[in-house]
């Protein structure tokens, strides 16, 4: 649309457009049915070679087909970043969702082929497997080949894996690419703006345009209510049956296998987070008497005090400004992200049907990663493309140990993005001289944080409703998602802030729910990490930079525990994460 157009114009972000030619030159180019064509063979080829003969393989042997395998889901991969990426900015385009989906079945169509490998390889005995890793041919799959082994209690018959792969291609793939769609051409108030152009108002100085913004976003959530409701209910059940038949004990215990992390580390932090809900209560009562009004209500939470910098940030100065804080940490990281901008890896403009939100696409380890982000010049945008950039960074280094390695686990992928917003806000808090501006933009940063920490903690006690709700009692109608969306954000709130009846239906918009259950409190233990990271690296100084370089570079060649043993910290203890609140607290010390 023109208003687009022009919103873009001015913030100079009208040619910020990825290129996806390094992948595939376009839908019709050549290469990308050869790609398909092979993966297709290939799987059937691995599979008739190796099929029931994992066990008895020597190490060469062994070594070569997690060779195979690689390529396999390397080229997938590919595949698969391609049709995301050109779906995702035209959610509307019909050949663009065709490819999405075709692909989507062909991973679903060679995973039946090739899931022989980690069944087989699972039931090798313990004593085999632990001198198979050890073998030096081996070890850069060392750690690959035995974390897939703590999926062995969970683990299927072979017939059971191929069937759940063969339908999941019309499972939470697909469920989630309606949520996608209906986003993505949802339409909000009388000028029909994108759900990114509204949520923007939310921060707007004026209470009027807060108002009707979040008047215009409950009229677009409630349109689709009946959708959501259903697509909600469904993923709900679909976890509930995938738990159950594959023996997880509680709705988050499969994605902590996957973080790599024991429940008792999750709960801790869980724990340690909700204790403090006071630092929340006592901000907005101080932001309250700030803003001068004598009720804060759920449109109010992110207005921006009044000595807060209003300009609009253009996509120039917004680069500029990200680089010169990376580089005054690490010349590496600002080389690094310096490509993303001058290389065409970032989509930034504002349009309609494309998604909604931020994320940084690690692609595979011989091309790089994308970042995707709806940019409208703000400052917490600014800090969004430091977040989002820190992911970017964060695959580069990963990159160096291969497709299997280079994956980190979601705690630890959040600790670069946080990171690098915190290296951003400490630079431009540094340029300001006026102490009503700097207390404004702290209040800023505290409400990312909490947004980081606390909201997501919330969110995290939402999903635990909802799930264990769905799991007890049946399917939940939208009064009851909308009931306990309110009772568990009342609860971070306490009396601060006043909670309408119309917020209520606001968690049908929240897409991690849904593509990936479980997720957000990865965001809490990566702020809270961060935070003991950055005091370390005060102490440290060049020291820290080196390690923490090494940190990213490792990806997820090892666990979290492991990899975060050079900083001497105990994930385990509550007092680490306290630590970490406790800093919060400090900085709001400075407010009150």
């Amino acid at each position: 649309m023109q208003q687009d157009s022009n919103f873009n114009s001015e913030l100079g972000t009208e040619n910020i457009i990825w290129d996806l030619t390094g992948i595939y030159a376009g839908l019709d180019d050549p290469k990308l049915l050869e790609d398909i064509n092979w993966c297709t063979d290939e799987a059937q080829n691995v599979h008739t070679r190796y099929y029931g003969k994992v066990a008895d393989l020597g190490t060469k042997s062994l070594l070569n087909l997690v060779f195979r395998l690689e390529k396999i889901d390397c080229t997938l991969s590919r595949l698969a970043t391609f049709s995301f990426l050109n779906f995702t900015t035209q959610i509307d385009n019909e050949k663009a969702g065709s490819l999405d989906q075709k692909i989507h079945e062909l991973i679903s169509i060679c995973g039946t082929q090739t899931i022989f490998f980690e069944l087989e390889w699972n039931r090798v005995t313990d004593k085999n497997a632990t001198a198979i890793v050890h073998d030096q041919l081996l070890k850069s799959y060392r750690h690959y080949l035995s974390s897939m082994r703590k999926y062995l209690p969970h683990q299927l018959s072979e017939k059971e894996e191929q069937l759940l792969l063969e339908k999941k291609i019309v499972g939470r793939n697909s469920w989630t690419t309606l949520f996608d769609k209906v986003f993505g051409n949802l339409k909000f108030g009388d000028e029909q703006r994108t759900e990114e152009e509204v949520l923007t108002d939310l921060y707007h100085e004026d209470r009027d345009t807060r108002k009707k913004a979040a008047q215009e976003m409950t009229v677009g959530l409630k349109s689709q209510n009946h959708i959501l409701t259903h697509v909600f209910n469904t993923l709900a059940a679909d976890k509930m049956v995938t738990d159950r038949i594959r023996n997880h004990t509680s709705w988050i215990s499969s994605m902590n296998l996957s973080n790599e992390l024991k429940e008792r580390t999750v709960d801790t932090l869980i724990e340690a987070v909700t204790s403090r809900y006071d630092i929340v209560h006592r901000y907005y009562r101080v932001k309250r008497e700030l803003l001068g009004i004598s009720e804060l209500k759920d449109y109010d939470r992110y207005a921006p005090l009044p000595s807060l910098p209003g300009q609009k940030t253009s996509w120039s100065s917004c680069r500029d400004t990200v680089l010169s804080s990376f580089s005054a940490f690490s010349s590496d990281m600002a080389e690094i992200a310096e490509k993303f901008f001058s290389q065409n890896w970032i989509h930034a403009p504002v349009g309609h049907g494309k998604r909604g939100g931020a994320f940084a696409h690690p692609c595979v380890p011989d091309l790089h990663p994308f970042v995707l982000v709806n940019y409208t010049g703000n400052l917490r945008d600014v800090s969004t493309v430091a977040h989002e950039l820190g992911h970017g960074v964060h695959q580069v280094l990963a990159a160096q140990q291969g497709y299997y390695n280079s994956d980190t686990p979601l705690p630890l992928a959040e600790t670069a993005s946080v990171f690098a917003e915190l290296l951003v806000f400490n630079s431009q808090l540094e340029l300001l001289s006026d102490e009503g501006e700097k207390r404004a933009f702290i209040c800023q940063k505290l409400e990312s944080i909490f947004a980081t920490v606390f909201r997501q903690t919330a969110m995290n006690r939402f999903e635990e409703r909802m799930h264990n709700t769905r799991r007890l009692e049946g399917e939940l109608s939208s009064e009851e998602f909308s009931r306990h969306w309110i009772e568990t954000q009342q609860a971070m709130f306490g009396d601060s802030v006043t909670l309408s009846k119309d917020y209520g239906v606001w968690w049908s918009y929240i897409p991690h729910f849904l593509s990936t259950p479980g997720y957000v409190y990865s965001y809490a233990f990566g702020e809270l990490l961060v935070l003991a990271l950055y005091g370390i690296y005060l102490k440290e100084g060049e020291p820290f930079v080196k390690k923490y370089i090494e940190l990213l570079s490792a990806g997820g060649s090892a666990t979290p525990y492991e990899l975060l043993k050079p900083f001497g910290i105990d994930l385990d203890d509550p007092s680490f994460w306290l630590m970490g609140l406790t800093v919060i607290d400090d900085m709001l010390g400075r407010i009150e």
